[in-house]
């Protein structure tokens, strides 16, 4: 672990080299002294200075979030044996930061803060708590956004959404939360990475990586750059002791703007576009093959019909480079430089293939629903009792960040107890065939279980695998 250099100021007082220099004049410059004037640091030497200005400008609209939710808790089965195995009703809570986007009371926060929560608090930098109310929840991101009632005079302080073209790696920026629950707290670091993600062949990530401090209560804080602007949402950390290691991760700031423009659109979903197209990070194997000069770029190996990616004339084999001037890493980079721009946008992308680099021009359109999504929950006497089920689509397998290219079919969307949650069923499940008859569609199955049976044969497909199992009645 590389160690800190510490940067003590070095004060320099300019005495008056003329020996008419008088106490007065003393006095004044000794009184500068004691109190520095405070300027944002700009360069190594403002790093001599104070971050001060930064956090006056940012931490009013950084908040505090609580979270509770009711929880059954199912006794030891030992004591079923003296009557005493009654479930128990517990409280859980949650602690983490939101930031205040909007005058009016609108915070964004992160979902795994505020999810399955009953009862919310928003605390404010003055220490006044109000009640909050749930706008939109969106586990893909990771982002809530919340509101709080206040007197219609009132306008609490707010943080700018910034622009993401102005992050570089280096740049000096802050974290604001409130972690451990002690009360708000400021660190600093620099941004070390972009579009950071778990998955290169994946859509959801291109995280902001920081080395400022983030720990347990910091989730859903705010990242700021210098000029005090929103530049990311706090999120997660790698750690192995569960507490800040150096490496911290941000939802970057024009996530966070869709998110908020869902739920000031009254939207409970957020629509991304998609790229129609299944992409594939260049490897250097494949950048080799390709005869590239280097492992870079997403690779389309297959074409949904009529697509965006279809429609703006990619084709199977092409290697998109670019994206509005901005250099694609991999297949992540691409669905997220999609993913941020709203239905109906054009982008410019940068396509190499065999017969030379070209400039295609590609609008930004949401997954199709088709086929009708038709969402129910199972009932009677069979092994999906109390599944929710629904068909599959591109349009669904991005709201789930499932491969819209599985085929179609029908899936398991949510458990609510009942016969699926005895078998083993999980979400995510696909439905494959019941009792042999092949399974296409909600209508299908909802067929297929009409009928009784005393035995069921069912197939799912699970994690790219298809099991069979049977079940007695």
């Amino acid at each position: 672990m590389r160690a800190t250099r510490v940067l003590i100021p070095a004060l320099v007082l300019l005495a008056a080299c003329s020996p008419s220099a008088n106490s007065r004049a003393q006095a004044q410059g000794q009184a500068q002294l004691a109190t520095p004037a405070r300027v944002i640091p700009t360069s190594a030497i403002g790093l001599k200075q104070s971050f001060a200005p930064v956090v006056r400008r940012a931490a009013p609209a950084v908040v505090n979030i609580s979270s509770k939710r009711l929880v059954r808790q199912q006794v030891d089965p030992f004591w079923e044996l003296f009557g005493r195995g009654a479930p128990r009703d517990r409280v859980e809570g949650s602690l983490g930061s939101g930031v205040i986007v909007r005058a009016d009371g609108v915070i964004v926060t992160n979902n795994h803060v505020v999810e399955g929560g009953q009862e919310i608090t928003v605390s404010l930098a003055d220490r006044r708590e109000f009640p909050a109310k749930l706008l939109l929840a969106d586990p893909r991101t990771d982002l809530a956004i919340l509101k709080i009632d206040i007197p219609p005079s009132e306008k609490l302080p707010v943080l700018a959404i910034a622009d993401r073209a102005e992050m570089q790696v280096g740049d000096l920026v802050l974290a604001i939360g409130d972690p451990f629950g002690v009360g708000q707290t400021v660190t600093n670091g620099i941004i070390s990475a972009l579009n950071r993600t778990a998955d290169p062949n994946g859509d959801a990530g291109a995280y902001i990586q920081t080395d400022a401090a983030i720990n347990p209560g910091n989730s859903g804080g705010a990242l700021v750059d210098m000029s005090g602007d929103l530049i990311g949402i706090n999120s997660f950390i790698l750690s192995r002791s569960g507490t800040s290691s150096g490496v911290g991760f941000a939802i970057p700031a024009p996530v966070v703007r869709r998110v908020v423009e869902t739920a000031m659109g009254g939207g409970r979903t957020v629509v991304r576009p998609w790229v129609g197209a299944r992409l594939q990070s260049v490897t250097p194997e494949i950048a080799k093959a390709l005869g590239l000069a280097r492992p870079a770029g997403a690779l389309v190996s297959d074409l949904w019909p009529g697509g965006a990616a279809e429609q703006a004339g990619l084709k199977q084999g092409d290697v998109v480079t670019s994206v509005d001037g901005d250099a694609v890493v991999d297949a992540a980079a691409l669905h997220y430089a999609v993913a941020t721009h709203r239905p109906g946008e054009t982008l410019r992308v940068g396509v190499r293939r065999a017969g030379g680099d070209q400039q295609l021009t590609l609008r930004a359109e949401a997954p199709p629903a088709t086929p009708a999504r038709d969402e129910r929950v199972v009932s009677g006497q069979n092994p999906f009792e109390g599944a929710t089920v629904v068909n599959l689509s591109p349009a669904v397998a991005e709201e789930l960040g499932l491969d819209p290219f599985g085929g179609r079919g029908v899936l398991i969307s949510k458990i609510s107890g009942g016969a699926a949650q005895r078998v083993g069923l999980r979400p995510g499940d696909l439905i494959r065939s019941v009792n042999g008859r092949a399974i296409q569609s909600v209508r299908d199955l909802t067929g297929a279980v009409s009928v009784a049976s005393r035995v069921w044969e069912v197939t799912i497909e699970r994690g790219g695998q298809q099991v069979t199992a049977t079940f007695r009645a």
